[in-house]
C-alpha cells in the first residue's frame, strides 16, 4: 500500500508543479469582479466532477461569506429533477446548455469541471456560454479534449488519471475559496 500512496502523491505533485497557474489568477479576478458586480457563476461536470461542482458552489456561497458578501453561484448539476427532465425531454447532451440559455447573462461566469474535456454536455455548455458572451473557464485533465479549445481560459492538468484530475478541480476550487475569503474580508474591514 505504501508504494501506491507514494506513487499517487508523486503523480499529484508532478502535475501541480507542471501546470500554468496564470488562468487561475484570471479566474480569481473574474470571481472578485462577479461579487462586486452581482454577476452569476455557474459550475457543471459529470460524475465526480458534478459532485465537485456542487461542493465548490457550497464553498463559494457559504465558505467565503464575510458579512454577507459571497458569490451568486449555482451548480447546474445539483437539481436532479431538472437534470432528469431535461435529459428525458431534450437529451442529456443539453442538460447544462439549456440551463445556461435560460438563466445566464453576458459576463456571467461558467466553470466546467471535466477529466477528459470531451463530454458532449460540457462541450455544449461551453458553446452556449460563448454564444451568450459569458466568461468561460474549464478545469481539465487528460489532453483537455474539446473543452480546452472552447474555454476562454482552460486550466489544464496534463495527467491521464481521473482521480488526480478530480483532485485538481478541488485544489483549484479551494485555492480560489481561500483567496476570495481573504480579499472580501479585507474589503469589509
Amino acid at each position: 500500500m505504501i508504494t501506491l500512496i507514494n506513487q499517487y502523491v508523486a503523480r499529484l505533485q508532478s502535475v501541480l508543479n507542471d501546470v500554468d497557474w496564470s488562468p487561475v489568477e484570471v479566474l480569481a479576478e473574474a470571481l472578485i469582479e462577479a461579487v462586486e458586480n452581482k454577476r452569476q457563476v455557474f459550475l457543471c461536470g459529470n460524475g465526480g466532477s458534478a459532485g465537485n461542482a456542487i461542493h465548490l458552489a457550497n464553498d463559494f456561497l457559504y465558505g467565503i461569506e464575510p458579512n454577507g458578501r459571497a458569490l451568486n453561484v449555482e451548480a447546474l448539476s445539483a437539481n436532479s429533477a431538472v437534470l432528469t427532465c431535461l435529459g428525458n425531454d431534450i437529451g442529456y447532451d443539453n442538460i447544462y446548455a439549456h440551463q445556461l440559455k435560460v438563466k445566464a447573462n453576458a459576463k456571467d461566469i461558467l466553470i466546467v469541471l471535466s477529466g477528459s474535456g470531451n463530454s458532449p454536455n460540457i462541450v455544449n455548455a461551453l458553446e452556449q456560454a460563448n454564444t451568450l458572451n459569458m466568461q468561460s473557464f474549464a478545469i481539465l485533465g487528460y489532453s483537455g479534449g474539446k473543452a480546452k479549445a472552447l474555454a476562454q481560459y482552460p486550466i489544464h492538468f496534463n495527467i491521464d488519471d481521473m482521480q488526480i484530475s478530480e483532485d485538481t478541480q478541488m485544489i483549484v476550487g479551494h485555492m480560489l475559496m481561500q483567496h476570495l475569503a481573504s480579499v472580501l474580508k479585507k474589503g469589509c474591514e
